[in-house]
């Protein structure tokens, strides 16, 4: 099975650095396969035939954190969790200078619906959608710092989910594709 690792806050601001020459070899070192990095930000497709998606968070986090000494957050997507995901993502959606949209990868134990009643969204502004394990929102940018996306980056469910813009979605389901 193709699989994503979105790993939480890595390369950021100068913290919790690591190389991902160093990244994709620590996944190596754990028999993952066809092992691809996507920009400096944390992103691993690889293939696996031997775990869950969940046991794979487990074995990639305790594999980083021996490799780093970072303790770093691990969400897994697979190929057709991913496709889900794509298929519900508005295609007119754009990171660009007129639209800013992402997605907010959630982990298992805030991944429900429900979640969108705990947000700050502010209807005549933000565009937002939930889709399993993901909640997928957008804003022009003229009102990027009116959103309530921006009342998330304080929140304890901050914590529990890694955000990648929608190109960056799009570019590493391209990857998992040809995988």
């Amino acid at each position: 099975m193709v699989y994503v690792a979105l790993l939480r806050g890595i390369n950021v601001g100068g913290n919790n650095k690591i190389p991902m020459m160093e990244l994709k070899k620590i996944f190596e070192k754990t028999n993952m396969q066809s092992v691809t990095t996507y920009i400096n930000s944390g992103n691993v497709v690889f293939k696996d035939v031997a775990h869950s998606k969940y046991e794979l968070e487990a074995l990639l986090h305790q594999a980083i954190l021996a490799g780093t000494q970072l303790e770093i957050s691990v969400l897994v997507r697979n190929l057709d969790d991913y496709a889900a995901l794509m298929a519900k993502l508005p295609p007119h959606w754009k990171n660009d200078g007129e639209m800013k949209s992402d997605v907010l990868f959630l982990s298992g134990s805030v991944d429900r619906e429900e979640i969108l009643g705990e947000l700050t969204i502010k209807p005549d502004i933000d565009r937002v959608l939930y889709v399993s394990g993901a909640i997928l929102w957008s804003v022009d940018r003229k009102n990027a710092a009116r959103s309530g996306l921006l009342k998330v980056v304080g929140s304890a469910l901050y914590h529990q989910m890694t955000i990648r813009n929608v190109n960056t979605t799009r570019k590493i389901f391209e990857i998992m594709n040809r995988t």
